[in-house]
């Protein structure tokens, strides 16, 4: 029992953490991007993109967010269900429509507020299952 409620709590806290990183790389990722401007399709607007893209530091510091998304989003699969991580962190969504909100100044309609109230309650309901439905003894401590 011990073991199931260390790993719940350090499952929930690596997924807090991967909607921490992806959610603010996200944001700084939108902020460079719209530092840059509108990307042309075309050879000349791909390349002019990604001169800008690399001489950007916000856009660099999304990256390494996003990075932190990701070896936050390695870790915790390697010891919880797939199953449960990716939907326990879909309540980014959630904050992600927050920060358009506040941070970008977005306007959400209430058929997005509904859908994001939607994947809320789908979060709730996955959290309350258990991480890991494989043999406890796989499952690294």
């Amino acid at each position: 029992m011990v073991h199931e409620h260390r790993l719940r709590f350090k499952t929930l806290f690596m997924v807090l953490l991967m909607v921490v990183c992806a959610n603010v790389g996200d944001l700084l990722l939108k902020r460079g991007m719209t530092r840059i401007g509108a990307v042309h399709i075309s050879l000349d607007g791909l390349q002019q993109a990604l001169l800008s893209t690399v001489q950007n530091g916000t856009i660099w510091l999304a990256i390494l967010f996003l990075l932190g998304f990701t070896l936050c989003y390695m870790s915790a699969v390697s010891w919880a269900d797939y199953s449960y991580v990716m939907p326990a962190g879909a309540f980014g969504y959630a904050t992600q429509t927050l920060l358009a909100i506040v941070v970008l100044h977005e306007a959400v309609s209430a058929k997005r507020w509904i859908g994001v109230f939607v994947i809320c309650i789908g979060v709730f309901l996955v959290g309350q299952t258990k991480p890991n439905t494989t043999n406890s003894q796989q499952v690294a401590s």
